[in-house]
């Protein structure tokens, strides 16, 4: 019979790779087995999940006496691994060697191309890609896929109302960058080996993505945060600082803090009706999110109601104007290391909607107040400067549109023509803010945004549940166990 190592229950799913084993003299003197001339094992490589999402490549090995029984358990097992087809058999890598740290080479070549040697991955043909860069080298990367594959499928991408063709093409990442800020909202951790071990099982986490159009013009993709107003003029003026690695982010944060610069303008969009929740309910997205697979459904149901509902000008508008400090929109709670819950942390990975976020003008000491609440467990949104929707589309213009001919529809046409006219006109003299698309500057102020319901398939699993007792987890495995 198989003796084990030790007592380890291994979900098929989680399993790298097996492969036969030599046993040394040393492993072979032991206890009762040093009498035996010769023993035959294999080891099982798989994953072992650690604290804070962490997950780490560990291993175990089995032995026997009867070489045949040993090569059954290898062929079995090799064969449920077959099995298993999300796994990726060939990837192309991208590396960006001058993102973030400047470290995306060395993560690779010493952290993930082992693991993936071991998991017989080919990384010289193109089937699923992976980058290994920070959340900009991620966004090259989408848009290329995404721009593609709506070419391929004859879709006008400068039409704001146009269907989008899902991409079938799994996107992986590996972190090296400054934030990390997609790897830390869809696995929970910024942590190469991580995301390796996530690309070789095989894990598949739909996202939305939202376009951005500005005059029946397409502009971007944004798969984590639009920002206007504080965001935006951190990316501009640090943009300027480049040569300051990563602390430029610090430093133009803090300058712009001091600058306390507000913006007018006028904000329209669409309620996201079809998703259960809201932005304040606490219920973070997490593994197998019943509120995406909900919405996904309710969705796919709006769209074969014979177009009724699928007409955005039949829709519900709302319209606000005011004076901002900040405006963001995210398809994720946009967390990173500095901010565990993120920008919103209900934010949902695959729901069709964006939670959008106006911080309305306030002193400087209560702004302070709302940023210091990104860090810590308090409601970040219980403020009475701080409103949060969650949309499926919305339009921006500011009050000071260098473009006073924006197309941003006939029902923004008709509720943003008096603005300008309602402001006395020594206020024109106030410069916009920049957008900031993902950590790019998009030229324009004025901008149409649409949510796209899971239109990129990322390798990932989701957030999971802290799980307290690993070994319960393990066992509550319905799948075949070791």
């Amino acid at each position: 019979s198989c003796v084990p190592t030790g007592n380890c229950f291994v979900p098929i799913s989680e399993i790298i790779s097996v492969e036969e084993t030599e046993l040394n003299k040393k492993q072979r003197n032991i206890g009762k087995w040093q009498k035996m001339t010769k023993l035959h094992a294999f080891t099982v490589y798989y994953v072992k999940k650690a604290r804070n999402h962490r997950w780490q490549c560990s291993d175990v090995t089995f032995w026997c006496v009867d070489e045949h029984l040993c090569n059954q358990w290898i062929q079995t097992l090799k064969e449920l691994l077959e099995l298993q087809k999300s796994r990726p058999k060939q990837l192309l890598v991208y590396i960006n060697p001058y993102g973030g740290k400047r470290q995306g080479k060395r993560i690779y070549e010493q952290k993930v191309a082992p693991l993936f040697s071991l998991a017989s991955i080919s990384t010289d043909v193109v089937s699923d890609v992976v980058c290994v860069g920070g959340d900009g080298m991620f966004s090259e990367v989408m848009h290329g896929l995404i721009g593609r594959i709506q070419k391929d499928s004859g879709i006008d991408q400068n039409n704001p109302k146009a269907s989008l063709v899902q991409c079938n093409i799994r996107i992986g990442i590996i972190p090296a960058g400054s934030t990390d800020c997609i790897c830390y909202s869809t696995v929970g951790i910024s942590d190469p080996v991580t995301s390796a071990l996530h690309i070789i099982v095989g894990d598949c986490q739909p996202l939305d993505v939202s376009s951005v159009h500005h005059n029946n013009t397409f502009l971007k993709y944004s798969v984590s945060l639009l920002g206007y107003g504080f965001y935006g003029d951190i990316l501009k003026d640090s943009e300027k600082k480049r040569w300051m690695g990563p602390m430029r982010y610090d430093y133009s944060g803090f300058k712009t803090f001091l600058s306390h610069h507000y913006y007018e303008g006028t904000i329209a969009y669409q309620p996201a009706k079809h998703t259960l929740g809201s932005p304040r309910d606490k219920d973070s997205c997490r593994t197998g999110c019943y509120i995406c697979k909900k919405s996904e459904q309710q969705l796919a149901e709006q769209h074969k109601d014979c177009g009724l509902k699928h007409e955005e000008g039949e829709e519900e508008w709302k319209v606000i104007k005011g004076k901002f400090l900040a405006i963001n929109a995210v398809n994720m709670s946009c967390a990173c290391p500095r901010s565990p819950k993120g920008l919103s942390p209900a934010a949902h990975l695959a729901d069709g909607s964006a939670d959008l976020i106006l911080v309305r003008k306030c002193s400087r000491f209560d702004f302070l107040r709302y940023l210091v609440r990104h860090t810590n467990q308090d409601d970040q949104f219980d403020f009475p400067f701080v409103d949060v929707y969650r949309v499926k589309n919305f339009q921006f213009t500011s009050k000071l549109s260098e473009d006073n001919e924006s197309n941003v529809m006939d029902i923004g046409k008709k509720r943003f023509g008096q603005f300008c006219r309602d402001h006395p006109a020594c206020c024109c003299n106030i410069v916009n803010s920049t957008w900031n698309c993902d950590g790019e500057t998009l030229d324009s102020s004025a901008i149409e945004v649409r949510v796209h319901c899971q239109l990129m398939k990322l390798f990932a699993r989701g957030i999971e549940e802290n799980c307290k007792d690993e070994a319960a987890y393990r066992q509550s495995s319905a799948e075949q166990l070791l």
